[in-house]
């Protein structure tokens, strides 16, 4: 066991106003008259039309029909007005429009006002209202009957229609969103209440496919500048945990290519976390194409395209996205200041990464040791044993003699001991002798291959991925 563990300092973290357009104004009292007859007055029939040379003849309106005809203009105009002021209310808003009603919920002649509100989740709406200059006990009334859909919790959009008065504004009509699609919509009715409108979630999955290639800073730096998610990152590097250390085995100008699957709404924004289905890596010696399966009965996995697990032997990197900083050999030892054995293989990583266990074995030790800090010692099934060093806490469960599973999370990345960052210290002990842990051969003979019905519904899987892969040019 290597009392003095080698720490690495260099590791990365890695609504206004409308008005209607003008009227040309006729040269002629009688053009304007047989204007308005023309636009107004019923279309004859067949039956009762006027003979043809004298159905178009221009007649000089009588004072009577002045006054009517200034009662219609004026009519006309008004009507005009109180639509454009309803169309602007609900301008780009669908959902709002037959919710509008001018003779009930928003007088012809008011000055209502639209506003857009974003808020946390749903407990903020009634204060929100209130601040926007809405009637507390309006607020309030509004709050309550909106509550039961926005349940889901979650950021909300809003769109508010006020009706300016004294001792505050009346809320006319109130759309409120998660990213999703789903909500509700108000709208105040004749007698003072508000109608009540849910709204139903509305989202499509898609597989959004992208590719880059490992820059000179890191595989981190690479895969953010190809657009992938920073939440993907891990989930890559851990797919290839059994055939690459990607601190170690990649260069600049290597490869990668990703598919994730990602919930849409109805404008394409992203809605929840993606999920990562395919991870492909290629470099001069290697290349290599995964795909996240859940075999039924068992936790969701890394395959091959012949539907073979990539687990086997022991994990090469046992860690959370981290890269090696100090390699198994002989070292001048930064805090000693001596050359000795560094006998195991450091993994810089920030406080609170996860440690995986290497492979299926029994907690032989877990517990604060000197210089080693928290350490975890597991005896597999083999006789061999790995050693976990520095760990700044034990995962829930984790003690002497609990029987662990490969990939299970058994601790976090730390700095106890003799420890001047946050790394993980991994050692491998075969026959009790310290061995690289990258010299290991990987057990091909180990891999398991799904079979039957298992196997056919992977491969259905694997061609749904390809398929959506070939329709992205690069």
């Amino acid at each position: 066991m290597d009392e003095d563990s080698f720490d690495p300092k260099q590791w990365v973290s890695g609504c206004g106003q409308h008005s209607a357009p003008p009227v040309q104004k006729p040269e002629s009292d009688e053009g304007m008259g047989a204007f308005w007859r023309e636009v107004a007055e019923p279309q004859h029939t067949a039956a009762n039309a006027a003979p043809a040379d004298t159905a178009h003849k221009s007649v000089a309106p009588r004072p009577s029909q002045d006054r009517r005809l200034t009662f219609a203009i004026a009519g006309s105009v008004l009507i005009l007005a109180v639509g454009a002021t309803a169309s602007w209310l609900t301008r780009g808003d669908p959902a709002l429009a037959p919710l509008a009603s001018p003779s009930a919920a928003i007088p012809a002649s008011s000055n209502a006002q639209e506003r857009a509100i974003n808020l946390a989740g749903p407990g903020q709406l009634a204060g929100a209202l209130i601040e926007a200059g809405v009637r507390a006990d309006d607020a309030s009334a509004a709050a309550a009957a909106a509550a039961p859909h926005l349940a889901s919790g979650g950021e909300i959009h809003a769109i508010i229609v006020l009706l300016p008065g004294e001792g505050g504004a009346l809320l006319q009509q109130l759309r409120a969103v998660h990213i999703n699609g789903s909500g509700v919509v108000l709208a105040r009715t004749a007698d003072g209440t508000f109608s009540v409108t849910p709204l139903a979630a509305d989202v499509s999955r898609k597989i959004e496919v992208l590719r880059g290639e490992i820059d000179s800073e890191s595989f981190y730096t690479s895969a953010v500048s190809a657009g992938l998610i920073d939440t993907l990152i891990p989930e890559f590097i851990n797919a290839f945990s059994y055939d690459f250390n990607l601190a170690s085995e990649v260069s600049p100008g290597d490869v990668f290519e990703v598919a994730y699957d990602q919930e849409v709404n109805a404008d394409g924004d992203a809605v929840g976390q993606p999920k990562l289905l395919y991870a492909q890596l290629t470099t001069p010696k290697k290349s290599l194409a995964l795909y996240r399966f859940q075999p039924p009965g068992e936790d969701a996995g890394w395959f091959d395209g012949n539907g073979a697990t990539t687990k086997r032997g022991l994990m090469r990197t046992p860690v959370d996205g981290a890269r090696i900083t100090s390699k198994f050999g002989m070292r001048f030892h930064p805090v000693l200041h001596y050359n000795k054995l560094h006998g195991g293989t450091d993994f810089a990583a920030p406080t609170g990464t996860p440690i995986y266990a290497a492979a299926d074995g029994t907690i032989e030790f877990a517990a604060m040791k000197g210089a080693n800090g928290n350490l975890t010692v597991l005896l597999h099934d083999n006789g061999w044993r790995t050693l976990y060093l520095h760990q700044n806490v034990f995962a829930p469960g984790i003690a002497a003699g609990v029987r662990v599973s490969q990939g299970q999370r058994i601790g976090d990345v730390g700095t106890t001991g003799r420890s001047t960052g946050p790394h993980l210290h991994y050692e491998v002990h075969i026959d009790g002798e310290r061995v690289d842990p990258l010299s290991i051969p990987v057990d091909e003979a180990s891999r398991k291959r799904m079979e039957g019905a298992t196997l056919q519904a992977f491969l259905k899987e694997r061609d749904r991925i390809d398929m959506a892969r070939s329709q992205r040019t690069f």
